[in-house]
């Protein structure tokens, strides 16, 4: 895909109603996605998915008897274009509120922006701590997600690689470049320790490493019965196939970062590992929005995390606009807090004090070598 310099719109504000122009009184709503880079296959799904929530919400009266005017920034996968991204669509473009992206670097990085600027920013799938909180757990006030966060996906697959598959030593391949593989990393060991596992290797690479055979030889000699991988992107089916290739048959479980891309790189190595989710992809209440997602791009929709929680941020961010009955940013942020049994696609979601939201399931996926799907395997909540 052609990059262009964020002195541009990467996507030109769309004219959903296939109308000339918008009208001056819209409501201007921005996305940043990571639509090129190494997260492209996640921001993709969550442009074209944002896309069409926005479609079918001015298709049926807007907001406020507005329709919406969405402006869209592709931030690469870098910090500083997040950063600029963020600076435009706040002092520039003077929208209610951002969605996006999923990047757990790229929201933190942005943050101070959003809240210098009173402007409400929601991320899809952004699972650090610190996107919402600062260094001293004092909450930033613009900032919320609508996932759970990486010290529940981390306690998630210790909890279930020791109480469910009964395993005891684990060794752990992690980005130490990453805020979000170090947050489940961190969060893994210390919940995989209080469940009475031990952890016998520790490896780590840096996120544009693509040979991990060094790492991994080490894992492999060091008697693990689980390998948990908690990274995403293209390193992460690298990781997978290159562990098989060394004889490492092992259990793979690992956080969030599953995505079906990961076949063509691994084939059938990608058998026998598990992953956490926010979303089941094979629930029947999900089909509608799947298929019309086939429908719109041509394509089926693989990164459905990524698509399932941007398509509802809008949503999300629609139920807090109408509660505040106006599109100022600054009302708009406090109805946001305020959200409690909003029903979305994939959750019923009430916000806590933290801008996360409250008592939300994680589901573990099952990856089935025969028709090369993640499927689901059961719902967890650990103790």
């Amino acid at each position: 895909m052609k990059k262009l310099t964020l002195c541009m719109a990467i996507f030109a504000v769309f004219a959903l109603l296939a109308v000339p122009a918008f009208a001056a009184d819209t409501i201007k709503i921005g996305e940043i996605a990571t639509v090129t880079g190494d997260f492209a296959s996640y921001g993709v799904a969550e442009m074209e998915s944002v896309k069409i929530a926005v479609e079918e919400i001015n298709a049926t009266g807007g907001i406020l008897g507005k329709q919406i005017e969405l402006i869209m920034y592709d931030c690469r996968t870098r910090q500083e274009d997040m950063v600029n991204a963020a600076r435009r669509l706040v002092d520039q473009d003077k929208v209610t509120a951002v969605i996006g992206p999923s990047g757990s670097g790229l929201c933190i990085a942005a943050a101070p922006i959003f809240n210098r600027g009173k402007v409400p920013h929601l991320g899809t799938l952004p699972t650090n701590p610190l996107v919402t909180v600062d260094e001293t757990g004092k909450v930033r006030p613009y900032n919320f997600r609508i996932c759970f966060l990486d010290p529940y996906q981390g306690k998630m697959m210790a909890y279930f690689a020791n109480k469910d598959l009964k395993l005891s030593k684990a060794a752990i391949l992690y980005d130490v470049s990453s805020d979000y593989s170090q947050g489940q990393r961190d969060f893994f060991i210390q919940s995989f320790k209080e469940y009475g596992g031990a952890i016998v290797a520790d490896e780590g690479f840096r996120g544009e490493d693509v040979d991990f055979r060094s790492q991994l030889t080490n894992i492999k000699n060091s008697g693990a019965d689980v390998l948990i991988f908690p990274f995403m992107g293209k390193s992460l089916p690298l990781a997978v196939k290159q562990a098989r290739e060394l004889g490492i048959n092992t259990v793979i479980v690992g956080g969030d970062g599953y995505g079906d891309f990961m076949w063509e790189i691994t084939g059938d190595a990608l058998k026998d590992t598990y992953w956490v989710s926010h979303v089941d992809r094979y629930d029947p209440t999900l089909k509608v929005f799947f298929d019309k997602y086939e429908s719109k791009t041509g394509t089926e929709c693989k990164e459905f995390m990524n698509a399932v929680t941007a398509y509802d941020c809008v949503y999300w961010l629609k139920d807090a606009i109408e509660r505040a009955g106006t599109t100022d940013p600054v009302k708009v942020r406090d109805a946001l807090e305020a959200t409690k049994d909003v029903p979305l696609l994939h959750c019923t979601l009430t916000m806590d004090e933290f801008h996360n939201p409250k008592d939300k399931d994680g589901v573990m996926l099952y990856c089935d070598a025969i028709q090369q799907k993640a499927l689901f395997f059961k719902k967890v909540r650990p103790e």
